[in-house]
């Protein structure tokens, strides 16, 4: 697999608001033409998940109302979503968008709050990048928002691993009340839960109780190795913790599929803390969280995970907009995986460790705090 940055952003109004975004070196995005899947027919407007250019989004309205209602009762708030097409073409489109989330909708917590975007059922979306689209979530920054593209490389390398992901689509958001305009922000639009399952032949399993051991093996260990490569423990599978359940019915064993990766070390927000009782110091402390099996269950999926490894790396060192520092530190980060995956005292000691009695191993935990 080849891949490539590209320098293409698709500006909405004008070009003076891109050049005064804080964060100019990031304004060109590492985006993978050869991971994009799903195009739509010759004919039809470009798919929302099937281009990896930037896209850049205009909302006005009540924007000041809609950023301070983080309570429990979230309500709507009507917005102007506005983009232009590839032809130039400006394009408008009423919708509702609330807050979401939980830390980072919290006041304080973070300067923008995770939003859902409610898209009307009407023809509003017809032969539109949105057409089709019925609920979409929109992360936001929640401190720098390089650390949203951070997070966005981490959906493109799961990607790599398997189907059974997120589509996700790195956005620049103006926000626009009465003519004052926001500086653009990074945020990532991800894919409908039931759009991803439906694209792999499944439904979304809900309201179940399942443990890991009752996933699919292959599966689930792809997704335990991946979570310990980014160094993320902020998920489980029995409460759903970041994990979303698909399966071909209801009585086929369900795979595994992740989703918001903020608090994985290889992202590095400031505010992640790992769980008090994981016992951890940092996120940058890897710990697989899968269940104990004999260490030869590890063999394939180290293989494939070795088979993946210099597209893995091309996600980082072939981006050279990327800040160097974070490319040098993401590229050592990288190599410790790889290094322990490939020794077998290593590999013993890191993915032994649910079978430590008295351990941290396999602690369940219900909601990690965030």
């Amino acid at each position: 697999m080849v891949m490539r940055c590209h320098i293409r952003s698709r500006e909405p109004f004008s070009l003076k608001e891109i050049i005064l975004h804080p964060m100019q070196w990031l304004t060109l995005a590492c985006l993978f033409n050869t991971m994009a899947h799903g195009q739509g027919p010759k004919n039809s407007p470009e798919s929302l998940f099937g281009s990896d250019d930037v896209l850049n989004l205009r909302f006005s309205g009540e924007v000041r109302d809609l950023m301070k209602d983080r309570s429990d009762d979230m309500q709507y708030h009507p917005i102007t979503l506005s983009y232009l097409t590839t032809e130039s073409v400006k394009v408008s489109i009423p919708i509702r968008v609330k807050t979401r989330g939980h830390f980072r909708r919290t006041q304080g917590n973070c300067k923008y709050p995770p939003l859902l975007l409610n898209f009307s059922k009407e023809e509003t979306t017809k032969n539109s990048i949105f057409e089709n689209q019925n609920k979409l979530k929109l992360v936001t920054p929640c401190t720098d928002d390089k650390f949203v593209v951070y997070e966005y490389l981490v959906y493109k390398l799961f990607n790599l691993i398997t189907e059974k992901s997120f589509k996700a689509r790195l956005v620049n958001v103006i926000y626009d009340e009465d003519g004052k305009e926001s500086s653009p922000q990074y945020g990532i639009l991800l894919e409908e839960e039931d759009a991803m399952a439906s694209r792999n032949n499944s439904i979304i399993i809900e309201d179940k109780l399942v443990r890991p051991e009752q996933t699919k093996r292959d599966d689930f260990l792809k997704v335990a190795v991946f979570e310990y490569l980014i160094a993320n423990t902020d998920w489980s599978v029995q409460y759903y913790q970041n994990i979303k359940l698909i399966a071909s019915d209801t009585m086929s064993l369900p795979s595994t599929v992740p989703y918001d990766f903020d608090h994985a070390g290889i992202v590095g927000v400031s505010y992640a803390k790992p769980a008090p009782e994981l016992l951890m110091k940092s996120t940058r402390e890897r710990r697989y969280r899968g269940f104990c099996m004999d260490m030869s269950s590890f063999d394939e999926t180290f293989a494939f995970f070795n088979q993946k490894k210099e597209e893995i790396y091309n996600v980082y060192t072939k981006c050279a907009l990327l800040d160097r520092g974070y490319v040098k530190s993401t590229v050592k980060f990288l190599d410790q995986f790889y290094s322990t995956i490939n020794d077998k005292k290593s590999i013993e000691r890191e993915f032994g460790y649910p079978c430590i009695e008295g351990g941290t191993g396999n602690v369940v935990i219900k909601g990690l705090k965030k």
